[in-house]
């Protein structure tokens, strides 16, 4: 008699449904703050005051501590932060800003709303951070500033920016969007240039309930234009100086992130345990050598915003497919250079005019990360990767990853690495 025979009629013979690993999951971060988010939210509807007030200026005070400046000024949003700097700097119409090109949309449409140009160059290969050397090449008279984001939470060479920056007398305005406490020698994002801007979006290291912003720099003159600048360039009240736009922090927000920024320092160093984690698996799974794992750079604290592997020769959509298909949750930041945006095309870029930037936007998958992530979760993910290039490989082992063949890679992943 079959085995088919032996089985009870509503018995269900089919595999178990795979554990899903979502790629963020704020619950998990949330709910042990639930009550005190609830109690200070609570407190804000009694004051009355829910734009600026006491909350924002507690949360202003706070942020100049943590970054390590003179000044932290609330603005709506990490968008705004960015505007704002902008203006502040003096950006106007027909001006050149340098930004590299492979970083989040709000970076260059910030320059575009003020009817300036933005000017994409190349990214370094180990990092995602822009390169340098090639800010120095597109210098010209009309550059009004340099903007360099620190991605996925790790600083840009900031020391050779600052320096390129000077010399040329372009202020610097950091993106830090994505990297709040990360640091290059001791010196925290948005400490080195003359303006850092940082956003609260939920799924940030530091998130809020919605959309927030903060703008740092140790600059009073600055500080100043961006106080004037976030509400609608009006000091006193209905006199109007300059024309400002309307981005003032809400009182929520800030009370929320007063809440959650006493933690942010234990949620980092749990972040850099899971990326040291990762690490540790993908090498006893026999990975190191298939995919191009992310690196911390020498002299750096990398906050680990994002975890983003890099997937060679064209497999990255079937991987990403297999994930998906097993309810592991990834992303892709990002999957063109916005050199390559419709939007963009105006500026004349083709393709292999940025080839780091486009093999990137080629490569790249980010996996999770968050705080909470456990490490049997971050096992799950690295054997369901395994198990596609095992399946896909007919168990051969793959090529090393083509960015590891560019020279400047080869030449920085062969010196000594900080730990993660």
């Amino acid at each position: 008699m079959s085995s088919t025979a032996n089985r009870q009629p509503n018995q269900d013979t089919s595999e178990p449904a795979p554990k899903g690993v979502p790629l963020l999951d704020l619950g998990r971060q949330h709910e042990p703050l639930m009550d005190e988010m609830a109690a200070a939210l609570a407190r804000v509807c009694r004051s009355g005051w829910f734009v600026l007030g006491p909350d924002v200026s507690e949360l202003e005070k706070n942020i100049s501590a943590y970054c390590r400046v003179e000044h932290a000024v609330g603005c709506a949003s990490g968008s705004d932060a960015l505007l704002l700097a902008l203006m502040a700097c003096g950006v106007d119409r027909g001006d050149e800003v340098v930004l590299p090109s492979f970083t989040f949309f709000a970076t260059a449409s910030a320059v575009t709303r003020l009817g300036a140009k933005p000017v994409f160059a190349d990214i370094d290969p180990v990092t995602f951070n822009i390169d340098p050397a090639a800010i120095e090449r597109l210098l010209r008279p009309v550059t009004r500033a340099i903007l360099p984001v620190h991605l996925f939470g790790q600083c840009a060479d900031m020391d050779t920016i600052c320096s390129i920056g000077r010399a040329a007398r372009i202020p610097i305005i950091e993106d830090a969007a994505q990297a709040i406490g990360a640091e290059l020698d001791g010196r925290r994002a948005g400490s080195m240039g003359e303006i850092g801007c940082f956003s609260f979006y939920p799924t940030k290291n530091l998130g809020g309930a919605g959309d927030a912003g903060m703008i740092t720099s140790n600059s009073d003159e600055l500080a100043d234009r961006l106080r004037l600048l976030r509400g609608h360039g009006m000091r006193p009240r209905y006199y109007h100086e300059v024309v400002g736009i309307n981005s003032r922090l809400d009182s929520f927000q800030a009370a929320v992130l007063n809440v959650k920024l006493p933690h942010l320092d234990r949620w980092t160093t749990m972040r850099q345990t899971n990326a040291a984690r990762y690490a540790e698996m993908f090498t006893a799974a026999g990975l190191d050598g298939t995919l191009g794992l992310p690196q911390s750079a020498p002299g750096r604290r990398h906050v680990w915003n994002q975890y983003v592997i890099r997937v060679p020769d064209g497999r990255r959509a079937a991987l990403r497919e297999h994930l998906t298909e097993t309810k592991i949750g990834t992303d892709i930041y990002y999957p063109l250079g916005l050199h390559q945006q419709r939007c963009f095309s105006y500026l004349g870029y083709k393709r292999g005019d940025l080839p780091e930037t486009d093999r990137a936007a080629e490569e790249v998958l980010a996996l999770p990360i968050f705080p909470e992530l456990t490490a049997d979760e971050q096992q799950t993910v690295v054997d369901r990767i395994a198990a596609f290039f095992k399946s896909s490989s007919g168990g051969h082992p793959l090529p090393r990853p083509k960015f590891l063949k560019h020279p400047a890679a080869r030449k920085r992943l062969g010196r000594k690495r900080d730990q993660v």
